[in-house]
């Protein structure tokens, strides 16, 4: 194999360098090639006409955006298969985002894409600008080759078994209803809706520990500390994912007057989030959990959190803050964690007043049992997972579909998700029926937060009138996206989510 071709990007930089300093023209084309196929080869021949020297960069295996599942083929197996080629000169992978670090560090004379990308409006990601403008900064330009193309996602989808068979069946299905590019345009138009979000903001942190073993003196386990972070959770954690589709949010939640930590959670929101905090005696809910992190696995948590509702006086300046601007927003996002922001009077109010109600309660090791969809006698969409559906339904061993519709009808709420986890989700709806929408994606990181980044684009999905079976298809997409971050470190990104469908839709 000619793996004498295959070079550090650093080391590949100083290599075109040289080849400069001898006059000769440089080419660099960059992409994932997952799939190596006659488009490839083509665009990849004629690129080398525009020089001496072809350089191809590939995206590294952590900054494939191309959904669950992907890439297929590793990165040295796809660096492999581009220096397999006569036409390539260096191969080298680039770890990051996008090819602007490569194009700064290789400095080509051309910069060379497919004429797929000759139209920069039908970029997803929106990077092809970017990364001309960066050939143009470092002396080159951008040429663009015109060929026949391929598609290695549906030459993946028609031919590999790219995702797991529940879901490739599921899959096949949905491309006969959906057109990847009708489903995004409508995922932008999300951004007309005005959002408000009211629920309880927590604290999530991570204290990365390596343990040592037992404690020769006693019995109990002893752990050397490494590092830690914080990320905005809870109710925050949903506004963040909303200010990423939604261009005007709103969040209304109590922070503690003790140690109300504002000044990180302002930090720590999106721009487009607009806070309204009110003050509870005791401290914000700070969620602290001791991590293992070779495996990322969590060995215990510690709670800081005030048990019980908010004083009376608390709940009614919210209340008479909220009262008049409900009216205002498209939509109302209830994520009720159990630990006091909302209220009965909260509860009452939003139930009577928001024009469509979006509601997840969750139960949780402080309030198991207790914190019910129940409590909520009207919804316009509920969003939660099996347990919490077989608490409110009193009920272990029931008929999933049997306790949807049981609970839609004491709800009077005709649109309901349900995660299964491993399961995947069901959906459900008046008009639509059951739709079961299975796991895209068996790599998991991390599941905090991925029930509430399902709620929090689905929501408005439901609010807009997407046809469940899709809500079900978004959601779990953007779950397999939500379980790739740690906590709630960042939230899904729009563009990685359209990828994802443009790739799972083909």
């Amino acid at each position: 194999m000619p793996n004498h071709k295959i070079r550090p990007l650093a080391e590949l930089a100083e290599i075109v360098a040289g080849l400069k300093a001898e006059s000769k023209t440089v080419v660099h084309c960059h992409g994932v090639f997952d799939l190596l196929h006659p488009g490839h080869i083509r665009h990849l021949e004629a690129a080398r006409r525009f020089g001496d020297v072809l350089v191809v960069t590939l995206t590294g295996d952590d900054h494939v955006n191309k959904g669950p599942q992907r890439p297929v083929f590793n990165q040295n197996l796809r660096a492999e298969s581009i220096a397999a080629l006569q036409c390539v000169d260096l191969v080298a992978v680039n770890n990051a985002a996008t090819a602007v670090q490569a194009i700064q560090k290789i400095r080509p004379n051309f910069y060379v894409k497919g004429s797929e990308y000759a139209d920069s409006a039908a970029d997803l990601t929106g990077k092809i600008d970017d990364e001309a403008k960066a050939a143009i900064e470092v002396g080159g330009e951008i040429r663009f080759t015109d060929d026949i193309t391929f598609s290695s996602t549906r030459l993946l989808n028609s031919h590999f078994p790219v995702y797991p068979e529940a879901a490739d069946t599921f899959l096949r299905v949905m491309r006969q209803r959906y057109r990847a590019d009708d489903v995004i345009a409508r995922l932008r138009q999300l951004r007309e809706v005005k959002v408000l979000v009211v629920g309880d903001a927590i604290i999530d942190q991570y204290n990365y520990c390596s343990p040592l073993g037992m404690s020769p003196k006693d019995v109990f386990l002893v752990t050397r500390y490494r590092d830690s972070e914080m990320f905005a959770g809870g109710a925050l954690g949903a506004a963040n994912h909303l200010a990423g589709f939604c261009e005007a949010v709103e969040i209304v939640t109590c922070l503690g007057t003790e140690d109300s930590m504002e000044d990180f959670v302002r930090s720590h929101l999106r721009p487009n989030v607009q806070p309204t905090f009110f003050r509870s005696p005791g401290r914000t809910v700070l969620k602290s959990r001791f991590v293992e992190p070779a495996f990322f696995k969590k060995m215990f948590e510690v709670c800081y959190l005030e048990d019980g509702e908010v004083p009376g006086h608390v709940e009614e300046q919210m209340c008479n803050y909220l009262e008049p601007r409900l009216s205002r927003y498209d939509l109302v996002v209830v994520a009720d964690f159990g630990h006091g922001t909302v209220g009965r009077r909260a509860i009452e109010l939003l139930c009577e007043r928001a024009p469509f109600l979006a509601v997840n309660a969750q139960t949780n090791s402080a309030n198991a049992g207790f914190n019910l969809i129940t409590k909520y006698p009207r919804a316009d969409y509920i969003c939660i997972d099996e347990p919490e559906l077989r608490l409110a339904a009193a009920d272990r061993l029931g008929e999933v579909s049997v306790l949807i519709t049981d609970m839609a009808s004491r709800l009077r709420c005709h649109k309901v998700s349900i995660t299964r986890g491993a399961k995947g989700a069901v959906t459900y709806s008046d008009e639509d029926g059951f739709c079961e929408v299975p796991v895209f994606s068996n790599k998991v990181v991390d599941t905090l937060g991925a029930g509430d980044a399902y709620l929090s684009v689905t929501a408005p999905c439901v609010a807009k009138g997407f046809p469940m079976d899709l809500v079900g298809l978004i959601g779990n997409t953007v779950g397999a996206l939500a379980v790739q971050i740690i906590g709630n470190r960042s939230p899904v990104d729009p563009v990685s989510l359209y990828k994802s469908l443009a790739a799972m839709l083909g």
